[in-house]
């Protein structure tokens, strides 16, 4: 677990299921994804982040309010060298409507990125967004990733085509 002002990370359990389904199926949450995932798609994400959680210790994780309420996924991931960009852990977060607009994704990310440098032996990880996700972008720079274009990558999602601008948090940033 790793505590927040606003809430906590948690790694995800049966209990988050229902709500990361109906958190995939919001249109304006998935925009910057393709599109909605029905509930069959959303919940092999789900299950792919508890997979990776039991296999390398990192994944997306639930992030919920001090209430307990479910408000999104944040976290950092390890992806296979098969990924456009090549292996390489990332960090993501994507939030409920409900949690827009509350300084909640640059406080989760900026945990996790603090969590996964003290744990691992990496010196970046990489973050990336679709050109018209704003809001995504704004975050990375509020952490303070710098932009990479070099790295920059075109891909076939489930729901259509996606082009990732990508980001990076270097070691030295995030005091590790």
């Amino acid at each position: 677990m790793i505590v927040l002002r606003q809430g906590r990370l948690v790694p995800f359990g049966e209990q988050h299921l229902a709500d990361f389904i109906a958190m995939a199926a919001d249109p304006l949450v998935m925009a910057d994804h393709g599109g909605a995932l029905d509930a069959v798609a959303a919940t092999a994400k789900f299950e792919g982040y508890v997979a990776a959680q039991a296999a390398t210790g990192f994944s997306r994780m639930a992030l919920e309010g001090l209430d307990g309420a479910f408000l999104g996924a944040v976290g950092v991931t390890v992806l296979p060298p098969d990924h456009p960009t090549g292996a390489h852990m990332d960090v993501g977060w994507r939030l409920t409507q409900a949690a827009w607009g509350r300084g909640l994704a640059t406080e989760a990310g900026a945990a996790v990125l603090r969590d996964a440098f003290a744990r691992s032996d990496v010196d970046m990880i990489a973050a990336y967004t679709a050109p018209d996700n704003a809001r995504s972008q704004a975050v990375m720079a509020r952490l303070g990733l710098r932009r990479d274009p070099a790295r920059d990558f075109r891909t076939l999602f489930p729901t259509g085509p996606f082009e990732g601008l990508v980001w990076i948090a270097d070691r030295a940033a995030f005091g590790a």
